[in-house]
């Protein structure tokens, strides 16, 4: 994140980490739901990466009214976060339909 790299030296160890775990954590955690081969561990952590961008996006916030980001900067963090919420969601609906399916065809299987 090169934005934060802009943030004063005394946000080193608050705003500008929590920006850049928020950031990270929404990747990671999707990524580590997937290794998990189960659909409700990985909706759980495609939630929780969910989480991390709402988390993110209040801190750009943040960002802004403390001016170390411009409004144009907020607002183009806001709009990629805006793009992948949807894209997230989409996955958990996936996700939770998929593991309806897979139930109903083992209670198939065990008739």
């Amino acid at each position: 994140m090169t934005l934060v790299k802009r943030f004063p030296a005394h946000e080193k160890y608050s705003l500008t980490d929590d920006m850049t775990r928020a950031a990270r954590s929404a990747t990671h955690n999707i990524a580590e739901g997937f290794g998990r081969f189960h659909f409700q561990e990985n909706v759980q952590f495609c939630r929780q990466s969910r989480g991390s961008l709402y988390e993110l996006l209040d801190q750009l916030l943040t960002a802004k009214d403390e001016h170390y980001i411009t409004a144009e900067e907020y607002e183009q963090g806001k709009t990629y976060i805006d793009k992948a919420l949807p894209l997230l969601n989409g996955y958990i609906n996936y996700l939770s339909r998929a593991k309806k399916e897979y139930s109903k065809k083992q209670i198939t299987n065990n008739d």
